[in-house]
């Protein structure tokens, strides 16, 4: 059976997949930038786990069959992800050091940063999600080790432009999979041009 044949037969998951990130990133990143206190902070949890952790790995699952390695490792990566950090705050945050945290979001960013590199012959709207997401780690990782509020409030304003773009780009493939034609421009793949 050919790929073209498996992939008819299998949805596209990865607006699934991006809009679990969207949302739980856009959250999070409310918090981050300081529009709302760390009271908050349950609903992001509870949607971490349900739909920024699992409906991102079931995205990530199903990229499988299609043969897509770049899906399978970003969905499923930034899946754990989010049931890594809702662990964290429910279970551990008093219990690690802010250095250490540092760290966590530092690796995030170069495993974003690569990835970001991998997106490069992809549509410019999922090269976007990528160099915007890395610099969100960067950002927050230096306000860990800094301890400087301004970087933490810049990191939850790129993270809040993350999530615009992740949300752009699920409503796209929605859309104009629906209407079968372009109405939301994502960017031609490099390979296309």
């Amino acid at each position: 059976m050919s790929n073209e044949q498996v992939q008819a037969r299998f949805s596209n998951p990865a607006p699934l997949g991006l809009a679990g990130f969207a949302l739980t990133t856009w959250l999070l990143s409310m918090i981050n930038a300081g529009w709302f206190t760390g009271d908050s902070m349950n609903m992001v949890l509870a949607v971490a786990l349900a739909y920024g952790g699992t409906a991102q790995m079931i995205a990530g699952i199903m990229e499988l069959p299609r043969n897509n390695t770049f899906g399978v490792t970003a969905f499923l990566s930034y899946g754990a992800f989010w049931w890594s950090f809702a662990l964290f705050v429910l279970f551990l945050h008093d219990k690690v050091p802010s250095a250490f945290v540092g760290w966590y979001l530092f690796m995030w960013g170069v495993f974003t940063f690569y990835m970001w590199i991998g997106s490069l012959p992809a549509a410019r709207a999922l090269q976007l999600v990528f160099l915007a997401l890395w610099i969100t780690f960067f950002l927050l990782a230096a306000a860990e080790w800094t301890g400087m509020g301004s970087l933490h409030v810049a990191g939850g304003y790129v993270g809040l432009i993350t999530a615009l773009l992740a949300f752009y780009l699920s409503a796209a493939e929605v859309i104009n999979e629906a209407h079968k034609r372009v109405v939301l421009p994502i960017g031609a793949p490099s390979a296309a041009r």
